[in-house]
């Protein structure tokens, strides 16, 4: 026998044996190791964006999801976008106008999967610091535009001021109001004058875009402010097919945590209330 042919045999099997189970174990580990998710994401450009990057960061330090984010500056695009799968989700609107936009374009795949943030609408005033001393016959100055008009109506009802027809038409007006026991006057005035009608109105609702351009901020001079159950909440919007996503899951999940609140309140002082 050449045992020296046999011992290079023998060699050479431990070798081949060795090399496949390094191999085998290689497998193993890169089955074991999570497939890096991405998703891509549209956003308005400016404060929301920057608010949002803070999302990126926590999805992907939590969940291990890279976040792309696709910024606009007109709000008809993101959704066409999202619903013939160019992006993954938006996050730029609240459920009436996609309401709105969905029925006027007809996109039938997309859902809402998520809250994030009200960027509310206030009462405020120079003259009463609470709305039970709104007197008798008090004027209101609410914003005349008609979505902000029906939002205005619905917080006046939901703080018991007036009743109105149907609070979920998020296009009433002031002929929906079917009973106002005080008698206030409700006056409607361009959305961009509302802030700095107070000297001439007892109360005045006003969009928070318009109220901190003239110093109005909810603790010093707000009644009553929109909260996390306002239908103007905005959403994140997916579509039907990937809705269930861990992908999508795990950005809402990252959105709605302490630490993207924490820098909406850097962007948006009080004007801005957690949605979920």
């Amino acid at each position: 026998m050449n045992f020296k042919k046999l011992f290079t045999v023998a060699a050479l099997s431990s070798v081949l044996a060795l090399t496949a189970c390094k191999d085998d174990k290689k497998t193993e580990t890169a089955a074991a190791q999570p497939t890096t998710q991405k998703i891509k994401v549209g956003v308005m450009s400016g404060p929301e964006h920057q608010v949002a990057e803070i999302a990126a960061k926590v999805a992907k330090e939590k969940y291990g999801l890279d976040v792309e984010f696709v910024e606009f500056n007109e709000y008809s695009l993101p959704n066409p976008a999202v619903s013939n799968g160019d992006l993954d989700l938006n996050a730029m609107q609240h459920k009436p106008y996609l309401d709105k936009d969905s029925q006027e374009h007809g996109y039938k795949n997309l859902v809402i999967v998520g809250n994030t943030f009200v960027y509310p609408l206030a009462g405020y005033s120079k003259k009463i610091k609470n709305i039970s001393e709104l007197k008798d016959g008090a004027i209101i100055a609410v914003p005349n535009d008609p979505s902000n008009l029906a939002r205005a109506l619905i917080l006046l009802e939901k703080q018991g001021l007036i009743k109105l027809k149907d609070n979920t038409n998020l296009f009433a007006t002031s002929l929906d109001i079917v009973e106002n026991p005080k008698h206030l006057q409700i006056k409607e005035v361009d959305t961009s004058v509302a802030a700095r009608a107070l000297d001439d109105v007892d109360l005045a609702v006003v969009n928070n875009t318009y109220a901190s351009q003239v110093g109005l901020n909810t603790e010093e001079h707000g009644v009553f402010v929109e909260d996390k159950d306002s239908p103007y909440v905005n959403i994140i919007v997916a579509r039907e097919d990937n809705k269930d996503s861990d992908a999508v899951k795990n950005f809402v999940k990252a959105y709605q945590t302490d630490e993207v609140y924490q820098e909406a309140v850097k962007y948006f002082k009080d004007g801005v209330v957690k949605g979920w």
